[in-house]
């Protein structure tokens, strides 16, 4: 553990201990709103070298603010472990797979290792030398569906390429309600939720600008069935989106609809549905080696083919 004083501007003024912590601290990754009410209930965060009564306490010219916690350690380099992979395509540049839910993509703090990377890491024993695995997006923990991962230095351009909205990205996804019209396009700014770190919010004010096109395939009742292309691919973006719109995505934890009692046996079956139902379905890009188009396309995992089958969508 160790202090950490934090500089003070005119900006900090009047304002919440617990905003001012939370702006200042955005380079430490683990730093969320409930964390800091942990540090100020434990007396690590002092002002003027005494505790704040209350997260509300309002910072004034002059203070003196310190806060203490543990730093995160550095992450140390992911290692190559035998993990079954559900391999959809490869070649001399390129290697696609289709993750299923429950799977952490890449190493983080809370999970150091059996993520897909770490396969992959395994897998890439065998490539050519100077072959080096790199991945081309991510998906959430719950979301199933295709991660591209290139092989070689150069055919990393292709994230430039992703970024230049070059690369397709559908989804397949069941939601509550009925998504209207048809087709559209939901374009709403995203930014981190200023009080948790770990969630995004739609804002009016700054934020990324953020493009999600949408085509409604089925209705039945109160649930739809939606095909969605990426424009832009921020952090939860369809989720977030299709919750702004009213059309949360089934069995989404974080952004989904808050737990009601069930008024029908198809609501019942929608919220005992155990993760978020979207499917990262295709991807069409065009091949960095030969030029031709290449579309990949991962079928949906039993779990969302039964959501829908019981749903009768």
């Amino acid at each position: 553990m160790h202090w950490r004083v934090v500089t003070l501007d005119r900006g900090d003024h009047g304002v919440r201990v617990d905003r001012v912590l939370l702006r200042h601290l955005r380079d430490e990754r683990s730093v969320s709103r409930n964390q800091i009410q942990k540090w100020i209930d434990a007396g690590d965060v002092l002002v003027n070298g005494a505790p704040p009564s209350r997260a509300a306490w309002r910072i004034q010219a002059g203070d003196d603010l310190q806060v203490r916690f543990e730093p995160r350690r550095p992450r140390s380099r992911p290692a190559a472990e035998s993990i079954a992979l559900d391999i959809l395509y490869e070649d001399d540049d390129l290697l696609a797979i289709n993750k299923p839910a429950g799977l952490v993509v890449h190493p983080s703090y809370k999970h150091a290792a059996g993520t897909l990377m770490n396969g992959v890491l395994a897998r890439a024993r065998g490539w050519p030398q100077g072959a080096k695995p790199a991945l081309l997006g991510r998906l959430d923990k719950q979301t199933s569906g295709v991660v591209l991962i290139t092989k070689k230095p150069k055919v990393h351009a292709l994230q430039h390429a992703m970024n230049a909205r070059r690369i397709d990205k559908d989804y397949l996804a069941v939601v509550w309600g009925k998504p209207t019209p048809i087709r559209g396009t939901i374009d709403l700014a995203l930014d981190r939720d200023p009080w948790d770190r770990r969630r995004i919010t739609v804002t009016d004010r700054g934020g990324q600008p953020s493009v999600t096109r949408y085509e409604r395939l089925a209705t039945v009742s109160t649930f739809s069935l939606v095909r969605l292309r990426l424009i832009t691919g921020r952090m939860h973006q369809i989720r977030v989106h299709l919750a702004a719109k009213g059309w949360p995505i089934v069995g989404d934890a974080v952004y989904g609809r808050k737990a009601a009692p069930a008024t029908s046996p198809e609501s019942e079956i929608a919220q005992a549905f155990p993760r978020q139902a979207l499917h990262a379905w295709r991807l069409t890009l065009r091949h960095p080696a030969s030029g031709k188009e290449l579309s990949i396309e991962a079928p949906l995992p039993a779990d969302m083919r039964e959501l829908i089958k019981a749903l009768k969508l």
